[in-house]
């Protein structure tokens, strides 16, 4: 299956993304993004709990779970990167030609590296080797702007290892717990990679098609459509389009979560 029509979702973790892919790939002629370039070089499993933090004291490491992962097979029994990269082509095309997959701004970099180390693409910029390795790439961002919000849904999932909508595992010690240092962090790290994806399309003359997770339930199809036409998807206005999501992860100790961060600095303040 031949991939002629290359699209981006990007996006920073816990910001809908997931959500909305699985929207367009049930489509059925949108591609079907997912994360195939997740693996860091190091270590070619996506980044575990202590990897989201700078910094870690004994409190903070005490409350993170250890994860045991292997990395993804297609991965391990690729003779090559090429070879893993025919897999992701060929696993996220539809049958007309639409290739999609979902890039974080954790990962871009360590992909761009490991596609110039193939010898067959390279750019001044990391948005530049993506497209000289998909011609014609078209880029999605998928955008939160409660960046509280983010960091708490964030937090719970690196504690409980849920990253999908559905039913919540608790960690090894039982609940989530609160943690305003670490929510804290992860507000900064969300902000600063969202600033990234910012100044790496203004610098490469890159306007994506922009998505705000706050207005995506309210205007589910007409968000749909409106990306399929971006993506110049035949006839997106006719397409009968997946129902909106009846579940969402958030809930009351998420509320509460932020109600008391955002007190506790306003106690500071």
């Amino acid at each position: 299956m031949e991939s002629t029509h290359p699209y981006f979702v990007c996006a920073t973790p816990r910001s809908g993304s997931t959500l909305f892919c699985e929207a367009l790939a049930a489509t059925g002629v949108a591609g079907r993004p997912a994360e195939y370039f997740e693996a860091l070089r190091g270590t070619d499993l996506p980044r575990q709990p202590q990897e989201y933090f700078d910094i870690l004291d004994p409190e903070l490491e005490a409350l993170l779970p250890r994860v045991d992962q292997e990395p993804a097979p297609e991965l391990t029994r690729a003779e090559s990167y090429l070879d893993y990269l025919a897999w992701a082509r060929f696993e996220g095309t539809t049958p007309n030609g639409v290739f999609a997959a979902k890039m974080m701004w954790g990962y871009l970099g360590e992909f761009a590296s490991r596609l110039r180390e193939t010898g067959h693409y390279d750019a001044e910029d990391d948005l530049g080797v993506l497209e000289s390795a998909f011609p014609g790439a078209r880029f999605v961002r998928v955008v939160r702007l409660g960046k509280v919000e983010q960091a708490v849904s964030l937090w719970t999932a690196i504690q409980t290892q849920t990253w999908r909508h559905g039913v919540e595992t608790a960690t090894a010690n039982g609940a989530p717990v609160y943690h305003r240092g670490a929510i804290e962090r992860l507000v900064r790290y969300l902000t600063e990679h969202e600033d990234r994806w910012s100044s790496l399309f203004a610098a490469s003359g890159v306007d994506p098609f922009t998505i705000i997770y706050e207005e995506l339930v309210e205007t589910w199809d007409d968000t749909l459509r409106r990306t399929l036409e971006f993506l110049e998807i035949p006839a997106a206005r006719a397409l009968e389009l997946p129902d909106p999501p009846l579940q969402r992860q958030s809930g009351g100790r998420s509320r509460e979560w932020v109600e008391r961060y955002v007190s506790e600095g306003q106690a500071v303040a």
